[in-house]
């Protein structure tokens, strides 16, 4: 094993329109580019470099992800409506069980860590 930089080259690198996943998509038509730069032996952690356009869709669930902003503004809208915004610089860990959107108001770069259930 060795230490991942996220400045390393990616193991694998993937583009998708998300709208090519039914039912997603709230608003708009995100386009996401994901560098995956690692992935443990189980496959329940992975972490990279991911890219999305504007959009707003309904948020990924059972999973635990940190996320940290590199560039752009975003948004998380809880099911309840509580809504938190996030610009360059600021990091956030979004719980296993969160309900709710995103929406990416500018296009926007994060580092990632998920952990999958």
């Amino acid at each position: 094993m060795k230490v991942i930089s996220f400045t390393d080259l990616p193991l694998e690198s993937s583009q998708r329109r998300l709208a090519d996943l039914p039912d997603r998509v709230v608003e708009g038509d995100p386009q996401h580019k994901t560098d995956l730069l690692f992935r443990s032996p189980d496959g329940a952690v992975i972490a990279g470099i991911w890219t999305s356009t504007p959009g707003k869709w309904h948020a990924f669930t059972d999973r635990d992800e940190f996320c940290h902003i590199i560039e752009g503004r975003c948004a998380l809208i809880a099911s309840n409506g509580e809504r938190r915004e996030f610009t360059a610089g600021q990091s956030f860990l979004i719980p296993n069980g969160f309900t709710g959107h995103w929406e990416i108001i500018e296009t926007t770069t994060k580092h990632f860590v998920i952990r999958e259930h």
